[in-house]
């Protein structure tokens, strides 16, 4: 069976990279505040650096803004991407349940035509399930993110109730949805979102989580470093991390080289850690 993660990683091996471009036209960087200037600015990006992603990962609130514009610019984009075989994350964030979560679903991979979404899994398993039905599909669940306000909610400590010898097993609820996502990853198809920008939380992730693939935003603007991130969240073959950029890459005034840098980074510290 073919799956969205064999995908991935024949794309990894390809490319030799572990980049994720983010393609996310803010307006301050638009020549126009229009759909068309969104979609222009990102297909230049796209035809810059394809020869050094693994992947692309189209940001959906920057084309909602421009309403239905937006959203045929949108399509139009991932259908270009989809035409050089590259995996495509929509960034979307979504998290419903029933009949609201299948429509979803058919938005993102059916009229759109994204290969994965990323996801709310806080109201569980079956908010999740139909964008992973389809083994060729894939899902990032929102596990550590980037952001300092994660902590409010995703350091809670949480009980597995599993008793062990004399006391109940807690963790953070960090590392509860890690380990619910890889027992829920029949398909092959479910992988994390885990922020660079926290190497400790990253090793935790990856202890609970050792088969996941992380998508690690926070490396370059958000002052991720990316050695400590690799070292921290990469798995034993390797691979297993999808490296998160956007910024850095976008307002380079080169971003072909910004991102063939990049690329090159992560083989070197991948060699000195001994992959």
């Amino acid at each position: 069976m073919n799956s969205f993660i064999n995908t991935l990683e024949r794309r990894a091996e390809d490319a030799r990279s572990l980049l994720c471009i983010g393609l996310d036209p803010h307006l301050a960087d638009l020549q126009h505040p229009t759909a068309e200037s969104a979609l222009d600015f990102c297909l230049r990006i796209v035809k810059e650096t394809a020869d050094y992603a693994l992947a692309f990962k189209p940001n959906a609130a920057f084309f909602e803004i421009f309403g239905a514009e937006g959203w045929t610019a949108l399509k139009k984009l991932i259908a270009h991407i989809n035409a050089l075989s590259i995996p495509i994350i929509l960034d979307a964030k979504r998290g419903d349940i029933a009949s609201t979560a299948e429509a979803y679903a058919k938005s993102a991979f059916d009229h759109l035509g994204a290969d994965a979404i990323t996801l709310n899994p806080y109201l569980g398993k079956d908010s999740v399930d139909p964008f992973i039905a389809d083994a060729e599909k894939g899902a990032f669940l929102l596990c550590k993110t980037s952001n300092p306000g994660s902590d409010d909610l995703q350091n809670l400590t949480v009980d597995d109730g599993r008793s062990t010898v004399n006391r109940q097993r807690s963790m953070l609820l960090y590392e509860y949805v890690a380990k619910l996502a890889q027992s829920w990853n029949t398909n092959n198809n479910i992988g994390l979102v885990v922020g660079a920008t926290q190497p400790e939380a990253l090793a935790k992730v990856r202890a609970a989580a050792p088969d996941l693939w992380f998508l690690a935003p926070g490396v370059g603007a958000q002052g991720g470093d990316l050695a400590t991130a690799l070292r921290a969240g990469l798995r034993k073959d390797g691979l297993g991390m999808l490296i998160s950029v956007s910024r850095s890459v976008a307002r380079a005034e080169n971003p072909r080289k910004a991102a063939a840098e990049l690329r090159d980074e992560i083989i070197n510290v991948k060699r000195e850690i001994g992959f």
